[in-house]
């Protein structure tokens, strides 16, 4: 792959003055810049005590929103939380945002100090497709109402994942992307961007291919994705038109006409069924096991 020379390193879009201790040249195997300018986070290239103390002095906070609807309450939630008080942004406030169409049947997790956690009550739509697109509307309400008085940093997670490693402040930017696990080592011409003209979410090629599953930044520049996501489904919605990956589909295109400025490595959401990489020398967060028979509805 392409890598940053040092002149290009110099030149990075930076989110905040530690970016520029990242060290560009440790990862020589794997891309670290993108044509944009902006760092890609491996291990091997930051500081995280670095990270950490800058963003403690910042006095950043952030919200993680989840959504656990349906089976995926029972089936994920509690391992999740769990899971993210031992690796997410340990050190900082975070607040977490669970929505839920069983408030009930929240399960007890245990916070630490500067920890807590919000639950809201959102309506079950009867296909999980619904369930995935219809999030983009309640983020960014949720986000006006509440999250942009109390956080600095939004964070919008897939409940079927567990966090294994360090998943921290390294993370933290104005507008932050992941790679998908599945894509990051193929070539452009197999990216499964929407290739229907008539949905708003078309793409005829792009930079990367962007997992839905991880997505943040600021609380603003979330808002903004959000509700031009949102925006673009519903006028799909009006055309009879779906995305080919739904919000996936829609968060693609967005981040294509809004470069994001940071990128988060494959580390930050991997898949192990994929096999050894030699590339992936931390897993941060993991896919957890699919039933998708079981657990989605049509």
């Amino acid at each position: 792959m392409d890598k940053c020379s040092l002149e290009s390193a110099k030149m990075l879009s930076l989110d905040n003055s530690v970016d520029a201790s990242l060290d560009l040249g440790s990862r020589r195997d794997v891309q670290t810049c993108t044509s944009w300018k902006t760092p890609i986070i491996w291990e091997g290239m930051f500081d995280p005590d670095l990270y950490d103390q800058m963003h403690k002095r910042e006095g950043s906070s952030v919200a993680l929103t989840v959504f656990a609807v349906g089976r995926y309450l029972d089936a994920y939630l509690m391992t999740f939380l769990n899971s993210s008080e031992k690796h997410f942004m340990l050190g900082l406030p975070v607040t977490y945002y669970v929505f839920t169409d069983m408030p009930e049947k929240m399960p007890h997790i245990k916070l630490a100090p500067r920890r807590s956690l919000k639950v809201f009550k959102v309506e079950r739509h009867s296909r999980w497709q619904d369930v995935s697109m219809m999030r983009m509307k309640t983020i960014s309400e949720v986000i006006e109402s509440d999250i942009r008085h109390h956080c600095t940093h939004v964070f919008c997670f897939d409940v079927d994942q567990v966090f294994t490693g360090r998943f921290g402040s390294e993370a933290l930017g104005d507008s932050v992307a992941l790679l998908h696990a599945y894509y990051y080592h193929l070539p452009k011409c197999l990216y499964t961007y929407d290739h229907n003209p008539k949905s708003k979410a078309y793409m005829e090629r792009g930079d990367f291919y962007y997992h839905a599953a991880v997505f943040g930044g600021s609380w603003k520049s979330v808002k903004a994705l959000t509700e031009a996501c949102y925006q673009s489904i519903m006028e799909d919605k009006e055309n009879n038109v779906e995305a080919l990956w739904h919000d996936e589909s829609h968060l693609n295109k967005y981040l294509w006409l809004h470069k994001p400025s940071r990128v988060l490595s494959p580390e930050y959401c991997w898949d192990t069924s994929i096999g050894y990489r030699s590339d992936i020398r931390v897993a941060r967060l993991l896919w957890a096991p699919k039933h998708y028979d079981t657990l989605r509805t049509v």
